[in-house]
């Protein structure tokens, strides 16, 4: 049974995520960016994450072997996520030098990285970066759901997620823990 590609494209969109741009330099040495929401982290050691660009993307070919940025918009930056999903804005985003690619002026956190590999994903491409550089600013996510751009609410009150076994305060398992193996599915 074969999903009807725009009834998976609506279930997908029911999963909100953050909205970024990915920045890198066109074959000409210019800026070039491309609004990318399937964004996640990957690892903490090695510092990788990853992006998933669709082939037909310019960016796409650009970060073949190249630096990129990962750009984290903030709530006030849905025209740059517009401007660079298609809609060009006059005059456009602010540009700035980062560690390794061009990044964004304004963005709520920038992942500057290194290639380090990519892969096959259907009609997308899955770029992981290896993260060699971060910043950071206290400033709110600009989200995507259902086909729009949201924000934030507000913080809820009430219960703490403390009686959670998943609360980072009460000590995630690093790394280096050691699972038992789960028993086989019985036939």
């Amino acid at each position: 049974m074969t999903v009807p590609s725009r009834e998976l494209r609506d279930a997908f969109g029911r999963f909100a995520t953050g909205v970024t741009v990915v920045t890198c330099r066109s074959d000409q040495g210019t800026p070039h960016g491309a609004t990318v929401n399937a964004f996640t982290a990957v690892s903490l050691e090695p510092a990788l994450c990853q992006v998933t660009l669709t082939r037909r993307s310019k960016a796409c070919g650009y970060l073949d072997g190249a630096a990129f940025a990962v750009n984290v918009l903030g709530a006030d930056q849905a025209d740059t996520a517009w401007h660079f999903a298609g809609r060009p804005a006059d005059p456009g985003p602010e540009w700035a030098e980062g560690p390794v690619a061009p990044v964004l002026v304004g963005s709520a956190a920038v992942y500057s990285c290194r290639p380090w590999r990519t892969y096959d994903g259907g009609d997308h491409l899955i770029v992981v970066g290896e993260v060699v550089d971060i910043a950071v600013e206290d400033r709110q996510p600009l989200l995507f759901y259902a086909g729009a751009f949201r924000e934030l609410g507000p913080r809820e009150t009430g219960t703490h997620w403390g009686g959670s076994l998943d609360c980072p305060e009460a000590g995630w398992f690093g790394a280096s823990t050691t699972f038992t193996p789960l028993r086989p599915h019985a036939a």
